[in-house]
């Protein structure tokens, strides 16, 4: 089978220019005299535009489906760019062409003199390269956010590395404070990016809560109504329970056998998609409001009130602590700021 190449060279010498040539080429092709009408077409051309040969033969390429085929770019190649070159290879051509519909296409044109350099013929082949572009695309917006991601992620690092207490604590306990948060946001951006990408909530609650729980009866997940997050969503919210469920370990219900979590949500729907997620604490020591707050509620503050544009609601109750947090599922980030609160859990690292 020959190839465009073998074509030209043989046009070019003056062989022969039969039909039964031309159709051995396995790309469209036309061939088009000095004044741009077509003197032949392939089978390919045929095949992959859709058209027939009445339709072709003899025809203005301009002409080609009722005009379809005057196209500002291909005009530009046969008309500006081709008379000052020899060749042009795969000039790209996006058009709604009849018969196929929206298509990308990579124009390849020669010009063959004849040896008495008085009549020319052109040789013009088309690529589609929809699908290639389009995977090009694609591969840009993917690259485009991993970068993003990856900016994001190395920036709340760096706030964890700021907002964990160093002050008073040994090597050993900044270390593992450090680790333990920055476990959290690993493994929520794991189930985000790396684990299927469906975003679920009970997932996410399950897999963040599941090192925390002495005992099968020690945390209690009553799932909800289906949530996806978006991976800031899985990242912001994974650290605030897993802050949570820190705290709930070294002061909350956690710090006795006795001790239950219960972690539920509903999706309210009125005015926009709202989470409303509750951590619920029973069976353990007492709770009162902090006379200052600590670290990991400003760090829960920070995940929900400022990355996620929610609200934290603490309740400190007799029967335990009690906190409520809200997060918008829809709306832009500036729109998720408006509904965010100052007010934070005080108590914690």
């Amino acid at each position: 089978m020959l190839n465009l190449e073998d074509l030209y060279r043989i046009l070019r010498t003056g062989h022969v220019q039969a039909q039964g040539i031309v159709d051995t080429v396995p790309v469209p092709l036309l061939v088009l005299d000095s004044a741009l009408c077509i003197q032949r077409a392939n089978r390919a051309f045929f095949r992959t535009f859709k058209v027939e040969r009445y339709e072709t033969i003899g025809k203005h390429i301009y002409d080609l489906g009722d005009g379809q085929w005057d196209i500002p770019e291909l005009r530009l190649l046969l008309t500006d760019v081709i008379p000052k070159t020899r060749a042009i290879v795969d000039y790209k051509v996006e058009h709604d062409f009849p018969g196929v519909g929206s298509r990308t296409m990579l124009v390849t044109a020669h010009t063959v003199f004849s040896p008495d350099d008085v009549s020319t013929t052109m040789l013009l082949s088309f690529v589609d390269a929809t699908e290639s572009t389009h995977r090009e695309a694609e591969f840009e917006v993917r690259f485009g956010e991993l970068r993003h991601r990856m900016k994001n992620l190395l920036g709340l690092v760096r706030a964890l590395a700021n907002q964990t207490k160093a002050e008073g604590v040994s090597g050993k306990e900044y270390r593992d404070a450090f680790l333990g948060r920055l476990t959290a946001i690993i493994d929520a951006n794991e189930q985000g990016f790396i684990g299927g990408g469906d975003g679920n909530l009970e997932k996410l609650v399950v897999r963040t809560l599941e090192p925390f729980a002495a005992s099968p009866d020690a945390i209690m997940v009553d799932p909800g109504p289906p949530v996806h997050l978006d991976p800031k969503q899985l990242m912001s919210l994974g650290l605030a329970l897993h802050e949570l469920a820190t705290n709930a370990l070294k002061y909350g219900a956690l710090s006795k056998a006795s001790g239950q979590v219960h972690v539920r949500w509903v999706v309210e729907e009125a005015g926009g998609r709202l989470l409303r997620l509750t951590w619920s604490e029973s069976g353990g020591p007492g709770v009162s409001p902090p006379v200052s707050t600590g670290y990991g509620s400003q760090l829960i503050q920070f995940a929900v009130a400022y990355d996620l544009g929610g609200k934290v609601e603490p309740t400190y109750a007799r029967t335990g602590f009690k906190v409520e947090m809200a997060i918008p599922l829809t709306g832009t980030r500036q729109q998720r700021l408006k509904a965010g609160g100052k007010d934070g859990p005080d108590r914690g690292r």
